[in-house]
């Protein structure tokens, strides 16, 4: 199996609720997220590749429209965790992206630091 990923970054605020008042998640506070984007195919396509770098860039266009510097509570439906962030790109990815490419998108991580993400795997 062939695997790539490509990273998009962006910066959000956003409040998770029922943590308890003492858990700093619970206050407004913001990330510099990056977003990754994972593609698999068994066989590469007659270019050489699982998809085209390029075929992803899409997904920063959205990011970017929807995301970036906004307050998440206020976009996303639901706790804005980095969770609901993997599962939001996820599913843009396979509704948005060109169908050959959304066939091999595979998962979507969602980092809100260099050491801990969230991945949805569809």
């Amino acid at each position: 199996m062939y695997r790539i990923s490509k990273r998009f970054g962006f910066s959000a605020s956003h409040v998770l609720h029922g943590l308890g008042d003492d858990h700093p998640c619970s206050r407004l506070h913001g990330h510099n997220y990056e977003v990754e984007v994972l593609a698999a195919a068994p066989e590469l396509d007659e270019r050489g590749f699982v998809v085209d770098f390029r075929e992803l860039d899409g997904v920063k266009a959205h990011i970017d429209a929807t995301l970036d510097h906004r307050h998440l509570n206020d976009v996303l439906d639901g706790q804005p965790s980095a969770e609901a962030i993997a599962r939001h790109l996820y599913d843009w990815c396979k509704a948005n992206l060109p169908v050959p490419v959304a066939e091999r998108v595979t998962a979507v991580r969602a980092w809100e630091t260099p050491r801990a993400y969230a991945e949805y795997e569809g």
